[in-house]
């Protein structure tokens, strides 16, 4: 088992040139057991309560690393965030009911604050916004062997929107640890990269 402090210092930025599998071999974490029922009930595909956007896993980690977040709440939040947003069917109230479990239902880490809900809706209209495929329907394991800058691309994910929007979340929460450590140099070949 892997200790919370390996797992929060991990963050994966925004290489283009890694695979997919080489990053997620990377990231410290833990089983799928130790994620709690009421975790389960809203964000696992196979629960009959799941939201929109609910995924495996393994694809939520792999959505951790394509979007460059670490695991820390803030990260989880946005990471959570696009994958509702992108899945095209998240409404307001599916949204409002999610802030409200992940605020006063989810308990330790799992537990959001008031600026993790901020930043998981700063995540939703992201994805709305920026047209991203539908996450929670990737098949992950077939591009493990891709770099992650294809897949990106190939998903619409822009690393150049990604760091306007993590430009935005550090001007607004420049304290918080997840956005100091945000990224903040784009792959090379990216527009607005600075050489």
């Amino acid at each position: 088992m892997t200790t919370p402090g390996s797992l929060a210092a991990w963050t994966p930025g925004l290489d283009d040139a890694t695979t997919l599998r080489a990053a997620y071999e990377a990231m410290p974490g833990d089983d799928a057991s130790a994620i709690p029922w009421y975790v389960r009930l809203l964000e696992n595909p196979a629960s009959p309560l799941a939201l929109p956007g609910a995924i495996d896993l393994f694809g939520h980690d792999c959505v951790h690393i394509v979007l460059g977040r670490g695991t820390l709440s803030q990260d989880e939040a946005f990471v959570l965030g696009v994958t509702m947003g992108a899945s095209g069917r998240l409404r307001m109230w599916q949204r409002q009911l999610y802030r409200l479990c992940a605020r006063r239902l989810y308990r330790s880490v799992f537990r959001f604050s008031r600026v993790d809900c901020l930043v998981f809706d700063l995540g939703v209209e992201f994805a709305g916004e920026a047209g991203i495929a539908r996450l929670h329907q990737v098949p992950w394991r077939s591009l493990l062997d891709r770099p992650l800058g294809e897949i990106r691309q190939s998903l619409g994910i822009d690393p150049g929107r990604l760091a306007t929007v993590y430009a935005s979340e550090r001007a607004l929460w420049p304290a918080s640890a997840a956005a100091q450590r945000l990224p903040t140099r784009l792959p090379r070949g990216v527009p607005g990269r600075q050489e």
